[in-house]
């Protein structure tokens, strides 16, 4: 965020200007001591861990540092529009000296906080105090100008301008003009870079943590959408197969009781008839639990699992695996269905008569691979059934690739972080 120091009809705002150089001059005059304070005494304490006084210190002191941060932080998002979070993390609220100090060094904002210090005394000290300067120090030239050349001794420099006499004094004067006019588009901004400055050493990777947050945030609502549409599928088909089967069978069952004594042959009919519903229902049932998570998966793995997908499709499939033990269960049902996604797109589209699929664990992810020798030209869309795959990858901060040329081969990657 850059300061603006023009008003509504472009002239440039003085009060912006000289509100700015007020700050910056308080950030340098009460910042200073109190970082140079703040440093020195965590410095000490830390030191005197080993003898085991600033086990009792430390925490005091960490604390007094974290409100002096926190102090900047609520200048910084007042003054210069610049916001920077604190990511301290929690301690326990009875936890004894020993467990807080070294709670509080195991954080890395405590870190952050001793190196925003060191910086806030240097850079941070000159980006406060230079916009005051650029305000102040043209009055100084001016003064000059107007006599006060008089009350200093021979060889009085101003800036560059070393003043003798009158002449040299209104080019004191100029130099304070130039400098004044610089002060009018550089005074906010040069404040604005202090609190900037802060931000970089304070604020660590908010940037990449918000990118994450974002991202999680995402793969979360999607993760939620596709078990919503998950469950809607369920009910859908035990309410069209399973369910009126069941009920099917029930209404035989009545048929049959008032048929037993009257019509004993129809009786038997109807008796078959339902015990053919009857195994058909369950069979939809087994397909549907095999749906929801196979059974081979559960008992044999991820690489067996594949292996009796493979041996289902009407396309020659091989499998290769090298996976050595057993992922956990959430992953390795991800990796089974977006195979089998994969593996039906391949089949319905590609117009493959070849596909190979290469299952292996390598720098802590799981890998798959699934190449097929058909026309190409797959992508990852809206509306492609690539799309859900990696929607279903996202939730567990897995990624998809795919390489898929007109005229093929088409080769999709897939990886997701396992222990």
């Amino acid at each position: 965020m850059t300061t603006d120091t023009k008003n509504g009809d472009g002239r440039i705002d003085g009060r912006r200007i000289g509100l700015a150089a007020v700050r910056g001059l308080a950030l340098a005059l009460v910042g200073l001591p109190g970082a140079v304070l703040c440093l020195c005494l965590s410095l000490l304490s830390i030191g005197l861990i080993p003898i085991g006084v600033g086990i009792v210190t430390t925490p005091y002191v960490l604390t007094g540092v974290r409100a002096f941060t926190n102090w900047r932080r609520l200048l910084a998002a007042e003054w210069g529009g610049v916001r920077i979070p604190p990511a301290y993390r929690p301690l326990p609220k009875d936890a004894n000296p020993w467990a807080r100090t070294f709670g509080m060094l195991r954080d890395p904002a405590t870190w952050r906080d001793l190196a925003w210090l060191p910086v806030d005394m240097t850079a941070g000290f000159v980006t406060a105090l230079l916009p005051a300067v650029l305000l102040l120090y043209p009055l100084e030239g001016f003064a000059l100008a107007i006599g006060l050349w008089r009350v200093f001794p021979d060889g009085y420099w101003y800036g560059f301008v070393p003043v003798t006499g009158q002449a040299s004094a209104f080019g004191a004067a100029a130099l304070g003009l130039v400098l004044l006019f610089f002060a009018h588009f550089f005074t906010p901004r040069l404040l604005d870079v202090h609190f900037r400055l802060t931000r970089a050493v304070l604020g660590g990777n908010q940037e990449e943590l918000a990118e994450r947050v974002r991202v999680l945030t995402e793969t979360r609502r999607d993760a939620v959408d596709a078990s919503a549409a998950e469950l809607r599928r369920i009910e859908r088909d035990l309410h069209d197969g399973a369910q009126a089967r069941l009920v099917a069978v029930g209404m035989d069952l009545g048929t049959i009781e008032a048929l037993l004594d009257k019509d004993p042959a129809r009786a038997r009919v109807l008796i078959a008839q339902a015990r053919a519903s009857s195994v058909e229902a369950l069979a939809e049932l087994r397909e549907l639990v095999r749906g929801i998570h196979p059974p081979v998966l559960a008992e044999r793995g991820l690489g067996d699992a594949v292996r009796a997908l493979a041996l289902r499709l009407p396309v020659a499939t091989e499998v290769t695996v090298d996976l050595p033990g057993r992922a956990e269960a959430p992953v390795e049902s991800a990796a089974y269905f977006a195979v089998s996604e994969v593996l039906a797109n391949a089949v319905k589209h590609s117009g493959a008569d070849r596909i190979w699929v290469d299952l292996h664990r390598a720098d802590g992810m799981l890998r798959a691979t699934v190449t097929d020798n058909g026309r190409g030209g797959a992508v990852v869309g809206a509306g492609s059934g690539l799309a859900g795959v990696e929607r279903r990858l996202g939730t567990f901060d897995g990624v998809l690739a795919v390489s898929s040329p007109a005229g093929g081969p088409t080769m999709v990657t897939m990886e997701i972080p396992c222990a």
